[in-house]
């Protein structure tokens, strides 16, 4: 008998970035470091991330993280650790 197999759980975490942004750089190299999956948002080609984006925070910088619902704006490494943290992510 076949078991079936769970689907791949979604990220927990969304970010926003732009391609061009070095601090959008610098968080997807540390959560790929710490093998954190995430789902990356290209602001730059998507008008209706930058609306859903700035509608959450009220910002348009970018990187914008958002980890279980919870917006940080920037790469904040030490919030954002403690956000990985009750998520048990880290």
């Amino acid at each position: 008998m076949a078991v079936a197999k769970k689907p791949a759980a979604a990220p927990k975490l969304k970010i926003y970035t732009s391609p061009t942004c070095p601090w959008c750089m610098k968080l997807k190299d540390y959560l790929n470091a710490k093998k954190i999956p995430y789902q990356n948002v290209d602001v730059t080609s998507d008008d209706k991330a930058v609306e859903e984006m700035v509608k959450k925070s009220g910002q348009l910088g970018v990187p914008q993280i958002e980890i279980n619902g919870k917006i940080i704006v920037g790469f904040d490494q030490p919030v954002i650790e403690r956000e990985l943290k009750v998520l048990k992510l880290l």
